[in-house]
């Protein structure tokens, strides 16, 4: 999806959705002071539960946050629509399935598969649960583990411990 996206905003938004994990209404809320360059993190503020949670900023949002900010000149929130108001989730909805349809995929595609997507990647390439679960901002273990089965054993770099005699 990333690589038929050609719009620069509608390429941030996904990234942060599967880069960041972040929840869309997370996404809509966010403040051009939420992204701390200095050091590389996505600062969340009051999200599910009223928590404030910290991610990691990937470098390549990061520059394509520093030329969306240059052609868009957002006021306030990272992300505005018209009359500089916040973007809607409907707007990034129709982002997320028309991208998803522009990249061949059959499947139904929605914010909520790009932050799964972001977990299970995670937990597949060796990242403890319990950093997953803090980066997600659950409360609850359980919560993650729904997140991050993980869907396909070949595709996981672990070996069974008869493989290591």
């Amino acid at each position: 999806m990333l690589a038929v996206s050609t719009n620069l905003k509608h390429l941030c938004i996904l990234k942060l959705l599967y880069g960041g994990g972040l929840r869309l209404s997370e996404v809509i809320h966010l403040k051009i002071t939420d992204i701390d360059s200095a050091n590389m993190l996505i600062h969340i503020r009051n999200a599910e539960g009223q928590k404030d949670r910290a991610v990691m900023l990937p470098q390549s949002l990061l520059t394509d946050l520093r030329s969306y900010f240059k052609a868009y000149r957002p006021e306030k929130y990272l992300f505005e629509g018209q009359g500089r108001e916040q973007y809607s989730a409907k707007s990034i909805q129709n982002i997320v399935k028309n991208t998803a349809e522009k990249a061949g995929i059959q499947r139904h595609v929605t914010p909520h598969i790009l932050r799964h997507s972001f977990a299970t990647h995670l937990i597949e390439n060796g990242t403890d649960i319990r950093y997953v679960q803090e980066l997600l901002g659950h409360e609850s273990i359980k919560t993650t583990q729904l997140y991050t089965h993980i869907t396909d054993v070949s595709k996981s770099k672990f070996k069974s411990p008869l493989d290591h005699l």
